[in-house]
């Protein structure tokens, strides 16, 4: 039995799982930082030098600039070497501006063969870096402002880029923006992963829940909303305003902000069809990219009519004008000819020099994409009125176009003027909200900054979460439900008393069910989660009845192109790394049996086996991701034969006339087995035999197919019918592949070809490949039936009652340590089985033992037929 009491390193492991960012740089002593910086931005740089790779999320004007360039200057004090600021074109000379209160002088390069010994210091645009023109790996320390580049990483080739390039780097990093999306959590773990923080699928999996159909769709847990917000301060500085960090605002006081909504009518006669053919009433911008670019062109005269409006309030102000597209920008320079534009094919060095011009004062009207000038440049001194030709989507570059003239350092009534139609309503209504939840997020991180400080030490405190569980039994007469961790259990147990394992282990860092740091889930990596296991599967060897099996059910992981540097998707063989684990701890490998999955649905979750990706390239698509249930075996006591101490014995087939075995020798007197009385030569040979099929006889038939498509019968049901008629058709005929095709071809030509699941699956005959498992039948359907919360990966029941069947004998003990909602110890008492689950989640222990009542009154309960079937008393006396 455990001593609680003793030492223990499975809790030391468990204390070290805490998520704070990791202290990798030096110490800064006030007195150190230029004289030059304001209060906050000194204790922004003490900060960041600490941490050596972290991000400043300052609000605008709070001096980002500045703080960087003096951050670089702390660093190459201290490590020497050469320093590199990755910024937007057109941000360069705000940097030179503030270089000069601090005494440095960057140069600006695109290339590594143009730095020299007489700098140190570096600005780059982020194209340089991307094209492979400039490897920042040869710098001491890279900082990346503006650094919502980051923000598309999954198919970004800017992110792609700048993880392999940093990959394996010990470099300073930094990133810097005032506006990280709120809207977009996906950001925010981008930065983490670019900083070394946190592997990006690793922070998924430990905050945030997944959604089935959108892979890229993520909602943050609400019982760690707190941990996550925390984890992000460890690594990220929100600042606000200068009393965030307890100095005086004087002087950061903003002056008020005035938003003019102008909507335009809009023509409802080209509302345009639905999909189906039918007429749509209104004109809707928000239905997709189609609608919103016919919008923004047949309404842009009407929207120059109301620009010019708007200017004649006041002619000769100086004035921001946001457009979004060419045909826009055209349109402005043909009906203001004075205002000055930019734009993307522009030179590079005169858009930067019309830029400095407006931002000093020199031109009093311009005209650009907020994808140009929006981010980074200070526009405050001279100009407090802004005019959105048209809006959009992207709260990103609104935002950030709107703070270029709203921050510190303005002095004027700040004017802001967005004229939109009337089919464009529901992207107001999105802009509105993602505007106050950036306005949530904001003043939620000023609080954490305000309550626990920036020395870090107050944060590892709140983000410890309590390891303790207090242990919870349930039980009935047949099963046994416990509430705990199944480390601490498993060492409860006595040795040799378990018959069977069957357990569906978590997926390394795939899913997290608990906010405790005991889950299993909750690892930093494969590595880390096997680390875990090596404290639990000694146990279950050790609680196994010699000779008896343990099955576990697992499933291979997906890795993004994105995370694995290749630029395509892989496997991590997460079997494999299983088999190895369970052979370290003494299990021996007796075989695998694989269940098929629907690669149709598993594409539309993940993006990886696409048709049209198939066509451009078919070399860098793999196949669907089957489960696979691995089966080991703990050795018996006696090696000399191999029979378990206790062997599963199974009863042959009751005989048509003796009732006795049949025999096997074909020699003796054969009688007829009686089917289903036992377990027949038949079953066994499915259960022993190997998998080989050849190619022979027709599948469906054309005619079969004309019949059923010109029988009327509704696209649903006429599904269901053909996917019946296949399955059949595959377990009576031959298989013959040009005829699987085929008919797949026909379907598809009669556009009767789902896109959301494979209708014509390959039906295997061999007994370890499971292709009829029903992937829905789940206990998760009492679960949906009685309104509970789903499990995130319910086992199917179909996979269990077959293990059960075949591994174990009536009346014997069938554990789980991976409970869930105990689909295991139920399908053992529906089997006449004693089951015993363990589970970490109460809420899945709760519902649990719902289910083990249930399915212990069902087995109590006689049917009808067994109470007519059941010979009278007085006949059987």
């Amino acid at each position: 039995m455990f001593d609680q009491a003793a030492p223990d390193p499975y809790r030391e492991f468990l204390a070290a799982k805490a998520a704070v960012a990791p202290v990798r740089g030096f110490a800064v002593r006030p007195e150190e930082v230029s004289p030059a910086l304001k209060p906050h931005q000194r204790d922004m740089v003490i900060w960041a030098c600490r941490l050596g790779r972290a991000a400043l999320f300052a609000s605008f004007g709070l001096g980002k600039s500045v703080t960087q360039l003096e951050i670089l200057r702390l660093v190459h004090e201290r490590e020497g070497g050469d320093c590199l600021i990755v910024c937007p074109l057109g941000v360069r000379q705000e940097f030179r501006r503030d270089a000069g209160l601090i005494g440095v002088e960057p140069k600006f390069i695109r290339r590594n063969e143009e730095c020299d010994g007489d700098h140190w210091l570096y600005l780059t645009n982020y194209e340089s870096v991307r094209d492979g023109r400039l490897d920042p790996r040869r710098f001491t320390a890279v900082s990346l402002d503006e650094a919502a580049v980051l923000r598309g990483f999954g198919g970004s080739l800017t992110f792609r880029t700048l993880m392999g390039l940093f990959e394996g780097s010990g470099s300073y990093r930094f990133v810097a923006t005032a506006t990280p999306s709120p809207n977009e959590y996906i950001e925010l773990l981008a930065y983490a992963g670019f900083l070394g923080v946190m592997d990006i699928g690793q922070a998924k999996t430990r905050f945030f829940k997944r959604d089935s159909e959108r892979a890229d769709r993520l909602t943050l847990y609400p019982h760690k909303q707190q941990e996550f917000w925390l984890w992000v301060a460890s690594w990220a500085l929100f600042v606000d305003r200068p009393s965030d960090l307890g100095y005086s605002d004087e002087d950061y006081d903003l002056p008020p902000l005035k938003v003019h909504w102008h909507e335009l009518p809009s023509d409802h006669k080209a509302a345009g069809a639905e999909r189906d053919g039918q007429l749509r009433l209104l004109r809707n911008a928000a239905i997709g990219v189609q609608q919103a670019s016919a919008e923004k062109r047949d309404s842009l005269n009407a929207r120059i009519e109301k620009l010019l409006e708007l200017r004649a309030l006041d002619p000769g102000a100086h004035r921001l004008i946001w457009h979004d597209l060419e045909a826009e920008r055209r349109a402005i320079e043909a009906a203001i000819p004075e205002a000055v534009t930019i734009y993307g094919s522009q030179d590079l060095d005169e858009r930067e020099r019309r830029v400095i011009d407006f931002s000093d004062g020199r031109i009093a009207e311009l005209a650009a994409k907020p994808s140009l000038a929006g981010a980074g440049c200070n526009f405050q001194r001279h100009c407090a009125w802004a005019i959105f030709l048209g809006i959009g989507f992207k709260f990103h570059d609104f935002v950030q176009a709107v703070h270029r003239i709203k921050r510190f350092l303005q002095t004027k009534p700040v004017r802001i003027d967005l004229i939109y139609t009337e089919a464009e309503r529901e992207i107001r209504r999105s802009l509105e909200a993602k505007w106050a939840r950036h306005d949530e997020l904001v003043g939620m991180m000023r609080r954490i900054v305000q309550e626990y400080g920036l020395t870090g030490a107050a944060l590892s405190r709140a983000m410890s979460r309590s390891m303790e569980v207090e242990r919870k039994e349930a039980s009935g007469q047949r099963w046994t439900a416990i509430n705990n961790d199944c480390v601490d259990e498993a060492r409860r147990v006595a040795s040799d008393s378990v018959d069977l394992i069957v357990t569906s282990v978590p997926f390394a860092t795939q899913y997290e069910y608990t906010p405790s740091f005991r889950d299993f889930g909750h690892t930093d990596d494969n590595d880390h989660f096997w680390r875990q296991m090596d404290f639990l599967s000694p146990e279950l060897l050790r609680v196994l009845r010699p000779g008896r099996v343990m099955a576990v059910h697992v499933k291979d992981r997906i890795v993004p192109g994105g995370l694995s540097g290749l630029g395509f998707q892989t496997l991590n063989p997460f079997h494999a790394e299983a088999i190895f684990h369970y052979r370290r701890h003494g299990f021996a490998f007796l075989g695998m049996k694989t269940i098929t999955t629907d690669v149709v649905r598993e594409n539309n979750q993940t993006y990886r086996l696409g048709w049209t990706e198939q066509c451009k390239d078919g070399s860098r698509m793999g196949c669907g991701v089957p489960e696979y249930v691995l089966l080991f075996r703990k050795p018996p006591s006696d090696l000399s034969d191999g029979y378990a101490d206790v062997p599963v014995v199974k009863e042959k087939p009751l005989c048509d006339d003796h009732g006795v075995p049949a025999p096997f020798d074909p020699d003796s007197n054969w009688r007829h087995p009686v089917p289903g009385t036992g377990y027949s030569r038949a079953r066994w040979q499915m259960d022993a035999h190997g998998y080989a099929r050849s190619s022979g006889d027709r599948l469906i038939s054309s005619a079969e197919l004309a019949a059923l498509i010109g029988g009327g019968v509704k696209r649903e049901e006429l599904h269901r019918q053909l996917y019946r008629m296949w399955r059949n058709r595959s377990a009576d005929a031959l298989y013959d592949f040009a005829s699987h095709v085929a008919v797949a071809e026909e379907l598809d030509h009669e556009g009767l070809l789902p896109s959301t699941f494979m209708l014509l699956p390959p039906h295997s005959w061999h007994p370890d490949v499971w292709t009829d498992v029903t992937r829905m039948r789940t206990l998760n359907a009492l679960q949906y039936a009685k309104g509970r919360e789903l499990h995130l990966c319910a086992l199917q029941l179909d996979i269990v009652e077959r293990l059960i069947v075949q591994l174990s004998m009536p009346g014997e003990t069938v554990l789980d340590p991976f409970g869930g909602i105990m689909s295991v110890p139920y399908c053992a008492v529906k089997l006449g089985r004693k089951g015993i689950g363990i589970e970490l989640a109460e809420d899945y222990w709760r519902d649990g033992i719902a289910h083990l009542k249930a399915a212990e009154a069902e087995a109590e309960t006689p049917t009808l037929f067994a109470l007519l079937e059941a010979p009278d008393q007085d006949e059987a006396a």
